[in-house]
């Protein structure tokens, strides 16, 4: 398969990393990306071919793969829409719906919508998918291995999921940033170094999650045991429920995923 990406930013140069490891050949890759700088570099880091006219660098693909900023996709779809054929479009622009990069493409049907997440970029994301009816499932099965090159993969089966799956995946990383940056200023405040509260926090938050993603277990249950009645734990816990942290979180998603509908209504429209 022959897969051109149009925009050669972070998240694509990603995932031309992780297909290239994954053993795809250089030969098969194109970027079309208008700045010159960023082809040059692309080119000279990953040895794939580049263009900078997306009619030229789409000829022969069987995958067309748009990795550019939203407020780019309207008129990155007026430059393509006459020269599609039959390939599979795979967006990963945020926040744009099948149905108006469908128009936008001149009601082009064979359209899979895409939200990675950052972590993505150390080739550990998590991506959910959707695809338009008129998608086949080869063309399902390509676009699952495009995405599983930078890490694991969900399907949709309603597009109006993406707006909950970007609040909670999508936004996620942010959340749990913001949980080891508390977790390593406390650290700093009960008087551990920059690098030793760093340290605490980071492999703390990582063993954790291996141990929940190693367990059959639920992570309530998995909270449980490390409490102790009467314990340290339990006594922190008591401060996070009174402050109603869970609750406060929730509400967090919950908003996320109000903004992400709230962004697809304003950059569909016409």
């Amino acid at each position: 398969m022959n897969i051109t990406f149009i925009g050669g930013g972070n998240m694509a140069t990603a995932m031309i990393g992780g297909l290239l490891q994954q053993g795809w050949q250089a030969a098969a890759i194109r970027v079309v990306e208008i700045d010159a700088g960023v082809r040059a570099r692309i080119g000279r880091e990953l040895g794939v071919a580049t263009d900078a006219d997306p009619a030229a660098g789409i000829a022969g693909a069987d995958c067309v793969v748009l990795a550019i900023k939203p407020q780019q996709m309207r008129s990155a779809a007026q430059a393509l829409r006459a020269v599609l054929t039959s390939q599979l479009i795979i967006t990963i622009a945020a926040g744009i719906r099948c149905v108006d990069l469908s128009r936008w493409l001149g009601g082009y049907p064979r359209i899979v919508r895409v939200m990675p997440n950052t972590p993505a970029l150390v080739l550990s994301g998590i991506s959910g998918l959707y695809a338009m009816p008129a998608v086949a499932a080869a063309e399902r099965a390509r676009a699952e291995s495009v995405l599983n090159a930078v890490g694991r993969t969900l399907w949709l089966e309603r597009e109006e999921q993406m707006d909950a799956l970007t609040a909670v995946s999508g936004s996620g990383p942010a959340y749990v940033f913001y949980f080891i940056e508390a977790l390593q200023q406390a650290a700093a405040e009960l008087g551990f170094g920059t690098g030793q509260a760093r340290q605490l926090a980071l492999d703390t938050f990582a063993g954790a999650v291996k141990m929940a993603a190693l367990s059959n277990d639920d992570a309530a249950t998995l909270r449980t045991r490390v409490t102790s009645r009467g314990g340290t734990t339990e006594r922190a816990l008591e401060v996070l429920e009174s402050d109603m942290v869970k609750q406060a979180v929730i509400r967090a998603v919950k908003a996320a995923a109000a903004r992400s509908r709230e962004l697809g209504d304003e950059l569909g429209t016409d």
